[in-house]
């Protein structure tokens, strides 16, 4: 078959060009602690957009870091059966103590500039028995907020928003991976959730933040990356491949770099944002899909976070598709989520 990149063989051993900051986990440690004191002040109103049978769906909102309010979709089965008791008590006793039993769960990321999508393609999960959350990264192409200095959305260029800052701090990645985190812990407190039961899953800008999550929230238990962006971002432009959705990675080396004169400082500074680098934290059980032929995220830079990754894993490939939707996907990735 034709290559585009590395043969799998190759694949499987690469070990990431792209630089680690020296104070990564350090950076990291920081960043948790400021979402641990971060009050999310969750708020589900019911959705008026639709009025389904058997699932209950919320607009959901909460605060991640910097304060900015983060939107969500939220389903869950209308009911819940029983958890009986150990024993058999009365009657009067058992209709006392019977209460719906936690549900497992799954969590949903979207593409770079893209949204939570429609409520319909959603009923799937709850009518299986899961609550779902699908999350707006704050100033992309839904309703969460991004208040970093700037009212309304940015859309793209979240790559290099705060590259030229003196605190990496300020990268806009960093607190949309914090948002993943607090959406994870949001939906682990209801009562109807069991927080020992609880997935994620998305695709390209998706399977970044199921990486993200996986990494930042050791609870999550299964993890379904599909061809995962933000990996890698040197291995990316070595390859010539800063366009489509890193086309802003050249227009900022054109703009502010255009000799490279800081080409180290940058990547290295990309660094505190590649999932390769987080991926040693996963404990999670990984199920990642890969195209072989993907141009815009590829191969050699999803294994540099794959190969890192020290917890039971998996990979699927799909060797003549590019980044596209793969046949069968979503239905192996369910399959993965009700080992949950």
């Amino acid at each position: 078959m034709p290559l585009i990149d590395l043969p799998l063989s190759s694949l499987l051993a690469y070990a990431g060009r792209n630089p680690r900051p020296a104070d990564f986990d350090a950076y990291w440690a920081a960043a948790l602690r400021e979402l641990d004191a971060t009050d999310p002040q969750p708020e589900l109103r019911p959705a008026t957009a639709i009025a389904p049978h058997h699932t209950e769906a919320f607009d959901l909102w909460f605060t991640g870091v910097g304060g900015a309010r983060i939107y969500a979709k939220y389903l869950r089965p209308k009911s819940a059966p029983p958890t009986a008791p150990a024993s058999t008590p009365s009657t009067s006793t058992l209709t006392s103590t019977l209460k719906p039993a936690p549900r497992p769960a799954v969590l949903q990321f979207h593409g770079y500039s893209g949204h939570s999508g429609d409520w319909l393609d959603k009923f799937g999960w709850p009518a299986e028995g899961f609550c779902y959350a699908a999350m707006d990264c704050r100033g992309q192409g839904g309703r969460s907020e991004d208040n970093g200095r700037v009212k309304g959305t940015t859309l793209r260029g979240h790559i290099v928003r705060g590259l030229d800052d003196p605190d990496p701090r300020n990268l806009a990645f960093r607190q949309i991976f914090l948002d993943t985190v607090q959406l994870a812990r949001v939906v682990m407190s209801f009562p109807e959730v069991d927080a020992d039961r609880v997935g994620c899953f998305g695709a390209s800008q998706g399977g970044a933040l199921t990486l993200a999550c996986a990494a930042l929230e050791p609870r999550i238990r299964r993890a379904a990356p599909v061809f995962p962006f933000l990996c890698d971002y040197q291995r990316v432009w070595e390859m010539d491949l800063t366009k489509d959705a890193y086309e802003e990675l050249r227009t900022f080396f054109r703009a502010f770099d255009p000799r490279h004169e800081r080409e180290a400082e940058i990547f290295t500074t990309l660094g505190y944002i590649d999932c390769q680098h987080l991926a040693p934290r996963i404990q999670a059980e990984v199920l990642m899909f890969t195209s072989l032929m993907d141009t815009i995220c590829p191969p050699s830079s999803q294994f540099a976070a794959y190969n890192k990754i020290t917890a039971q894993k998996h990979y699927v490939l799909y060797p003549d598709f590019t980044h596209e939707p793969l046949p069968g996907q979503l239905d192996r990735t369910y399959a993965f989520m009700r080992g949950l």
